[in-house]
């Protein structure tokens, strides 16, 4: 199978969307000629013009607003954000209109509006441009929040979030957005709400969450070499959240452990920890335990960022430690 870093696999589930569906448009900050920050959009303004890829000033209040209208009207506006950080300027928007909009209409009224853009730690961006901020978003009624991983699973999930009636985040991780991997040619989609099993196990399970999984995978790999078979899962989407496919394997490992770059105090690791016991108390034969970043902004230091980010040696610890329970 060919390979495509996850940043062309999106742009090709974007271009073939856009040629099939002229209701799709995408708006932001240099995703014009330029093709956006992280070439998000590279050739597609010479495919199909300056009103489909609409230049923005630095205005996301106004043109977040702007594309929930136009979501009302029937089209389907692509919002290329650049960084998760720079959205929350206009939370005004997605919390009290495109959130609640559906609900408010009686379903009346659509919101068939895709946002989506960079998240995550890393580069020395510091920290207004590192947030993740997803357990806010799965938090609030009305969005579906999808963060994939692989390149094969950001075109499947992309061509979904393209075709929802729903408000859709989709968030990239930055330090994945060049790393390549195996994309099927053709159209597919990947439904919201399935996680994938990224590696099979029996002594523990493992979830981690968008750029935790490769590192996560090769820990799994080397506690192989020592006779430890981990189960590794990567959610794909935190809204809705597939916690079958997490209880199903916890009741084969009576273990859980969940990974994940963002701050620990309500995140998305402690939904699962008190999902997991609420279902499944009586198939756990240890504690449930989380291994995140650090409570603290991101600094700009390389050695500090690395610092509250978790690494290899800390996963495969945490590995250990669970299984020492």
């Amino acid at each position: 199978m060919r390979e495509l870093t996850y940043v062309e696999a999106t742009l090709e589930a974007l271009d073939g969307a856009m040629a099939r569906d002229p209701s799709i448009f995408v708006v932001g900050e240099g995703i014009g000629e330029r093709g956006g920050n992280f070439n998000t959009t590279v050739g597609l303004y010479d495919k199909y013009g300056p009103e489909r890829l609409c230049d923005t000033p630095i205005s996301e209040r106004g043109f977040v607003g702007m594309c929930a209208g136009a979501a009302m009207t029937g089209t389907r506006p692509v919002v290329d954000f650049m960084f998760l950080d720079f959205i929350l300027d206009a939370f005004g928007e997605l919390v009290n209109q495109i959130a609640k909009m559906q609900y408010m209409s009686s379903g009346r009224l659509k919101m068939p509006i895709l946002l989506r853009g960079a998240i995550g730690i890393g580069h020395s961006a510091a920290t207004h441009h590192s947030g993740s901020y997803y357990p806010i978003f799965a938090h609030l009624p009305g969005f579906r929040v999808v963060v994939p991983a692989i390149p094969s699973d950001a075109k499947g999930l992309f061509t979904t979030a393209l075709q929802s009636d729903d408000p859709v985040l989709f968030l990239e991780h930055k330090s994945l957005l060049f790393n390549r991997g195996a994309v099927p040619e053709g159209d597919y989609a990947i439904p919201f709400g399935q996680a994938r099993i990224a590696r099979a196990g029996t002594d523990c399970t493992l979830v981690a969450i968008g750029s935790m999984v490769d590192k996560t995978l090769a820990v799994c790999e080397k506690l192989a070499e020592d006779g430890i078979s981990a189960e590794l899962i990567d959610p794909r989407t935190i809204a809705p959240l597939d916690m079958a496919t997490i209880l199903e394997s916890v009741s084969k490992t009576g273990r859980l452990l969940i990974v994940d770059e963002t701050f620990q105090p309500c995140g998305v690791g402690a939904e699962i920890a008190a999902q997991a016991v609420d279902k499944g108390f009586d198939d756990l034969d240890a504690p449930i335990r989380r291994l995140n970043g650090a409570h603290v902004p991101t600094p700009y230091s390389p050695p500090l960022e690395l610092a509250i980010v978790p690494e290899s040696d800390d996963i495969e610890q945490s590995v250990r430690d669970l299984l020492a329970e």
